[in-house]
Parts: structure tokens; C-alpha cells; sequence
């Protein structure tokens, strides 16, 4: 049993697959990185400043803080402005995402596209060829 199992860990498909799993939660979080600490302050400064993390609604009348944090421990909150955040943070990361595969796609194409040299004759016939061109003159 232990044979059968090392045999499948080491399968090809099975470490490849492990490597992209890696790779995508690498690139998960540079991309993470990029949404939170550069394009959304952006957006913030576009918007005048908003910050929809803070938004919620209060489920309970002891809930009277007007931050997040401070309110979750008062009580129940409806905390819709985080879903708005990660609903943005998705888009955003979805097109980014879309634009890596789309220019991968086109330089796949490109390549495919390429028509490849033919191959150079064999010197029996670029001989043939010359007698041929010498006979002609």
C-alpha cells in the first residue's frame, strides 16, 4: 500500500499539479497585494475617500458605534460593505486574471501561427539543381 502510494504522489500529473497550487496561491496574494494596496486606495481617492469596509447596519438596538469593529462587539451587524469590497477585489482580480490568460493565449497563437522553414533539400538534389542551372547556360 505505502508502494502504490508513493507511486501515485510521484506521478507527473500529481506534482505538477502541486506546483501550480503553489504558484497560484504565490501569485493569489501578489495579486491580493496589488488590489488592496494599490487600486483601491486609488479608487478610494477617486470616490472622495470611501471605504465600504466600514459600512454595516446594526441588527440589534445596542448596537450605537458608528465603526465596524466597535459595533461587531456591541452586538449583531448586517457588515454589507465588506461583501462590496471582496465583490470589487473579485472583479478586479478576474480581469487581471482574464488579461494574463488573454496575452498568453495571444503569444500561443503567435507561435502556432509561425509557419516553420521547410526543411533544405538533400544535397543529391541542390546537386541536380546546380547541373541542371549549369546545362541551361
Amino acid at each position: 500500500m505505502l508502494k502504490e502510494f508513493k507511486e501515485f504522489a510521484m506521478k507527473g500529473n500529481v506534482m505538477d499539479m502541486a506546483i501550480g497550487v503553489i504558484i497560484a496561491g504565490a501569485f493569489g496574494l501578489i495579486i491580493k497585494s496589488l488590489v488592496a494596496d494599490v487600486l483601491m486606495p486609488i479608487i478610494g481617492a477617486i470616490f472622495g475617500g470611501l471605504d465600504f469596509s466600514n459600512y454595516f447596519v446594526g441588527l440589534s438596538s445596542a448596537v450605537t458605534s458608528p465603526v465596524l469593529a466597535e459595533a461587531q462587539k456591541q452586538g449583531a451587524v448586517l457588515a454589507y460593505g465588506n461583501f462590496i469590497t471582496a465583490a470589487v477585489n473579485f472583479i478586479i482580480i478576474a480581469f487581471i486574471l482574464f488579461m494574463v490568460v488573454k496575452a498568453i493565449n495571444s503569444t500561443k497563437k503567435k507561435e502556432e501561427e509561425a509557419p516553420a522553414e521547410p526543411p533544405a533539400p538533400p544535397a543529391e538534389e541542390v546537386l541536380l539543381t546546380e547541373i541542371r542551372d549549369l546545362l541551361k547556360k
